[in-house]
């Protein structure tokens, strides 16, 4: 089986990559300086030379608040960028799997999203996200599409490092407290992954993301617990106060349903593995 991810120097590709090689696989990789996935010839030439049997689509536009201000970026990269690399997997017969969010959630439930609840995006991040997925089931019969929610990992811009960073800067930082999810760590998504794509024709959608929930708020608490900094104090805000362009679902937890039906949910509470990625020595540049 021959792999192409794209976005492979992101935060989750660099770990899929990683785990992936790991597992003797021949991975290969296209990141922004390599193709433009908004350029249909383009992206359908690398693609076509490549001839991978699976596409790992990781590449994406992320900025929630960049997407209200600028939506036809959102759109271009999400949306049409996705159904491109899709229109390129269906003329060579591959297979492809499209990392979504749970942003296609309106955040209205009280009880845990799985695959099969109505999406709702409320913001233009989630919308465009969501229009990857529909093009994914309308050109495609070998896909997975992949749900997941408030990724971190060693190799990109997240939560737990802007934590780490506020804390070398000062004492007091304030922290949303009502809006509620699943921190995920990136290594662990990518070895859910791997499980998944190793079993045979098991297409469809899931949900991945390290089990248990958090407010933001909670989970910096867990950060500055495990580094132990007691004297950093936190106050819980609102969303409103934070003051964001963009809407945030309040309740974005997720189900792993099929995960469960199909290989089973082996993934570990976000507490663990929370604790592990701080173990790491990237957090001795923040003077920890």
């Amino acid at each position: 089986m021959r792999i192409l991810i794209t976005g492979n120097k992101g935060m989750l590709g660099t770990d899929l990559t990683k785990v992936l090689e790991g597992a003797g696989l021949d991975v290969q990789g296209i990141d922004i300086d390599d193709a433009d996935i908004t350029n249909l010839e383009a992206i359908k030439d690398i693609i076509y030379k490549i001839k991978p049997s699976l596409i790992l689509h990781c590449a994406a536009y992320t900025n929630v608040d960049g997407a209200e201000t600028n939506p036809d970026i959102a759109y271009k990269v999400n949306g049409i960028g996705t159904r491109n690399i899709a229109l390129a997997s269906q003329e060579i017969d591959a297979a492809m799997l499209y990392i979504s969010t749970d942003y296609v959630f309106d955040g209205e439930a009280d009880l845990p999203y799985d695959e099969y609840a109505n999406t709702n995006p409320i913001s233009i991040y989630g919308c465009s996200k969501y229009a990857g997925e529909f093009h994914l089931r309308e050109l495609l019969n070998k896909f997975y599409i992949i749900r997941t929610s408030w990724l971190y990992g060693k190799n990109g811009k997240n939560f737990v490092n802007t934590m780490l960073k506020l804390a070398s800067k000062q004492n007091i930082i304030s922290v949303v407290d009502d809006q509620r999810g699943c921190p995920t760590y990136t290594m662990d998504l990518a070895e859910q992954i791997l499980r998944l794509i190793q079993v045979k024709g098991a297409y469809g959608t899931y949900h991945i993301t390290n089990q248990g929930d958090a407010s933001w708020f909670e989970f910096a608490e867990a950060i500055f617990e495990l580094v132990e900094r007691k004297e950093i104090e936190l106050e819980a805000i609102t969303t409103r106060e934070m003051g964001r362009p963009a809407p945030r679902p309040e309740y974005s937890v997720l189900r792993g349903y099929h995960l469960e039906l199909t290989i089973g949910n082996t993934m570990r509470h976000w507490k663990e593995a929370l604790k592990d990625y701080l173990s790491l020595e990237q957090i001795k540049m923040f003077g920890l």
